[in-house]
């Protein structure tokens, strides 16, 4: 199955205005997203906020299917949540910890979730261990099977690191993480949207993901995927009397579902964009998607490395849609101002979004560029060209 490179351009009005290389960011919404939720906000204005949800009850609750059918999961085990944040947060503070317990996570792992760990650690005396890299740089699934012993509590790591191309082997953690019984938090906010994801491959209890990057849906969305089985154990650590109801003065009971982990207000116009979203990537198809991602993210790195004076930073045998890269002689942040004045959006990673790894390797700020399937072969020649102006003018 191909991609319909004419007609998914034509369903992607920005690019009439700029060249978009910050899908990592946030992607280029496709105009049926864009008319799910102005026709939604229109209808809001017309009937009313309450309203306009009890009439379009059926389609609201299709998310969670759409969601479910993206991850291969059951409906039941989905939240649909705020934002990737906020989903990660409440599966991992849902967890209780004990003195020597041990949390094992990554080298390149996500500031957001590394911050959560210390303070979790600082509140409760369990302690983390970051497990080494293989050879590629990528997590070393040996290493990690190495270090299981009785007190690990969690592994939870990103998927595909917020400051690079590399793919950490997920589904080779999880099976270690099955063998031993142990929990498994995976962040997929930079996978989801741009490769097939099967919850049950992964072998994880928990996932959470955005739909604003590589899904292409709309900020302020995100989901939760936990398994069913382990969500009857969770108790979330903020709820409200729509994830519990208020059954006597002194009782409450947990809905049965994950819908526990969201709160009664929502913006539900996003929430259907997100479900518009999800629905249009999977009539293109997810393998199609990953396939054409590659091609354009591996042309785009066989370029920049012919520029003198750029280096590219991506680790990995298996590398995502993400390029990181620095332009000698030029910080990151001009390199993306000199872009945006030329109409190509790109973003910066800072060593403070994924420190460890940043220090590890003695990176700088570094320039992320991050093509999508709507993309062309033409418009990353052009990006190319116009880095290779930049490094040239700056030598």
């Amino acid at each position: 199955m191909s991609i319909d490179l004419q007609r998914v351009r034509a369903d992607t009005i920005g690019i009439n205005n700029r060249l978009h290389f910050n899908n990592a960011g946030a992607a280029l919404m496709p105009t049926p997203v864009l008319e799910a939720m102005t026709g939604y906000l229109r209808r809001e204005a017309e009937i009313g906020g309450y309203e306009t949800a009890i009439e379009q009850a059926e389609r609201l609750d299709g998310v969670y299917a759409s969601v479910a059918r993206l991850l291969g999961a059951a409906p039941d085990e989905i939240a649909i949540m705020e934002n990737a944040t906020i989903a990660w947060q409440m599966a991992f503070y849902a967890l209780a910890f004990r003195p020597g317990d041990r949390i094992l996570t990554a080298q390149a792992e996500y500031a957001a979730n590394y911050v959560a760990f210390l303070q979790v650690a600082k509140r409760t005396g369990a302690v983390i261990e970051v497990v080494p890299n293989d050879e590629s740089g990528a997590l070393s699934a040996e290493a990690l099977e190495r270090m299981i012993d009785e007190r690990v509590r969690l592994i939870a790591i990103t998927w595909v690191p917020t400051n690079g191309g590399l793919v950490n082997p997920a589904a080779a953690v999880g099976k270690t993480a099955r063998k031993h019984g142990i929990l498994y938090l995976l962040d997929a906010c930079q996978a989801v949207g741009q490769m097939p994801v099967d919850v049950a491959e992964l072998g994880c209890d928990m996932l959470s993901a955005t739909g604003r990057k590589f899904l292409r849906g709309p900020r302020g969305t995100g989901f939760l995927y936990v398994r069913r089985e382990l969500m009857q154990r969770l108790e979330p650590p903020l709820i409200d009397h729509f994830a519990a109801k208020w059954t006597a003065p002194d009782r409450y009971e947990l809905r049965p579902d994950a819908r526990r982990f969201e709160t009664w207000e929502n913006n539900y116009a996003a929430r259907l964009g997100l479900g518009v979203a999800i629905d249009y990537a999977l009539s293109i198809g997810m393998s199609p998607i990953m396939a054409r991602c590659r091609l354009l993210a591996d042309l785009l790195r066989t370029e920049l490395l012919r520029i003198p004076g750029v280096v590219v930073h991506d680790l990995g045998v298996e590398r995502a849609a993400i390029v990181t890269f620095t332009v000698g002689g030029v910080d990151a942040e001009v390199v993306l101002a000199r872009m945006s004045a030329e109409g190509i959006n790109v973003s910066t990673s800072k060593p403070s979004s994924t420190l460890l790894d940043a220090r590890a390797r003695s990176l700088p700020s570094i320039v992320r560029a991050s093509p999508h399937y709507y993309n062309s072969e033409e418009e990353v020649l052009r990006f190319v060209q116009a880095i290779a102006r930049l490094a040239g003018s700056s030598r």
